[in-house]
């Protein structure tokens, strides 16, 4: 299966000003291995498709279930006809 790459950003709307509730994104997308990347606006996710969107599905129930009355998501995906798509090939000259 063909590998993708997206950035996920959730921006809570909630009283709790706090980063409670992306933490709690986060924990859980760590739980699921797959591989990520935590920036300080988006967090980077590679895998198959269906499974992160599964994980993007997820990860708005969980903000819900922390607090969240409304959530802003922005997706972007990177997707290539024939290839994966890694984050090495972008950003791995620079580690």
């Amino acid at each position: 299966m063909k590998i993708i790459n997206v950035a996920l950003q959730i921006i809570p709307l909630s009283s709790d000003r706090s980063y409670n509730i992306i933490d709690k994104a986060i924990e859980f997308i760590k739980s699921t291995g797959i591989k990520h990347l935590v920036c300080p606006f988006e967090t980077v996710l590679e895998g198959d498709y269906d499974t992160i969107f599964e994980i993007i599905k997820k990860t708005q129930e969980i903000c819900f279930e922390n607090g969240a009355d409304e959530l802003i998501v922005n997706i972007k995906i990177q997707n290539h006809k024939l290839n994966d798509t890694l984050i090495e090939q972008k950003i791995g000259k620079y580690s």
